[in-house]
């Protein structure tokens, strides 16, 4: 049974299956992997070296490629659009599971 899009939830542990719903798509996640990976590699950058002009990049690369994989290989919009808190914490929880392998890449 799919799980419903709702308007508030109570809590992340009752938000994450639906995000974990929304990224069916093995593309959309791998792009997510990507992002997040590419926002890291970012963030470590800008400090390493000081040059904190990197960071302007980091929700081009983290969103980026998230929303090309939801609207071109997952069809739908993405859960940043009605629930950014959730969404931003669920992309890092997401992260974790990909590579610890309860998430499948």
């Amino acid at each position: 049974m799919a799980i419903k899009e709702q308007q508030h939830f109570a809590s992340f542990k009752e938000f994450y299956p639906y995000y974990l719903q929304e990224h069916k798509n093995s593309t959309c996640r791998r792009l997510h992997l990507i992002g997040s990976l590419l926002v890291i590699s970012i963030f470590i950058t800008a400090l390493a070296t000081t040059n904190y002009v990197w960071l302007w990049l980091l929700p081009i690369a983290g969103y980026g490629f998230a929303w090309v994989g939801h609207f071109f290989f997952e069809k739908n919009r993405p859960a940043t659009f009605k629930h950014p808190f959730y969404s931003f914490i669920a992309d890092w929880v997401m992260l974790k599971d990909m590579l610890t392998g309860k998430v499948p890449i």
